[in-house]
């Protein structure tokens, strides 16, 4: 990842449009090889986060939610490098030959894309698909921070912290 993006931190967001534009700066800054878990409950944001990326790496095709289609690969319009969306939950969940073995399954997808070529980001990945990766974005989402309780206010709170091997 660039340094023009910050290692590590946290944000409060409250609406698409906040989201879809930290996702953008982060996109900008996703380089070929990066690896990025986002992790917290049904309808944190992850998808809307991602769609932000998209933006920001400049890959074609709409993004939506990988859970039907376990992953999507968007190529760049740029020459940049690919983003591959994927549901890591049902990636493990399909119980092939390859089951326990992150980088297995997704090889057995054929998504015709090197993934060390790629950005890949997957939702619900919190403890599997760090396996492919020595180092990796984390992205929690917190949908009702404590200190928002009760608020009028729908925010969100995106931390996130480089993992793994430095």
């Amino acid at each position: 990842m660039r340094s023009s993006f910050p290692e590590s931190g946290s944000r409060d967001l409250s609406t698409v449009e906040e989201t879809h534009a930290f996702g953008e700066e982060l996109g900008a800054a996703l380089e070929a090889g990066d690896v990025v878990i986002l992790d917290g409950p049904l309808g944190a944001g992850k998808t809307t986060l991602t769609q932000g990326v998209a933006k920001g790496m400049q890959v074609k095709g709409r993004v939506t939610s990988p859970t039907f289609v376990i992953a999507r690969v968007h190529r760049s319009t740029v020459g940049g490098p690919d983003l591959v969306h994927v549901d890591a939950y049902r990636l493990l969940d399909e119980g092939g030959a390859n089951s326990g073995d992150p980088l297995g399954e997704l090889d057995a997808l054929d998504l015709d894309t090197e993934l060390e070529d790629a950005v890949v980001i997957a939702e619900w990945g919190g403890g599997l698909v760090e396996q492919i990766a020595e180092r990796y974005l984390f992205i929690s989402i917190d949908r009702e921070p404590v200190d928002y309780a009760g608020a009028e206010e729908d925010v969100r709170r995106f931390t996130w912290s480089w993992q793994g091997v430095v």
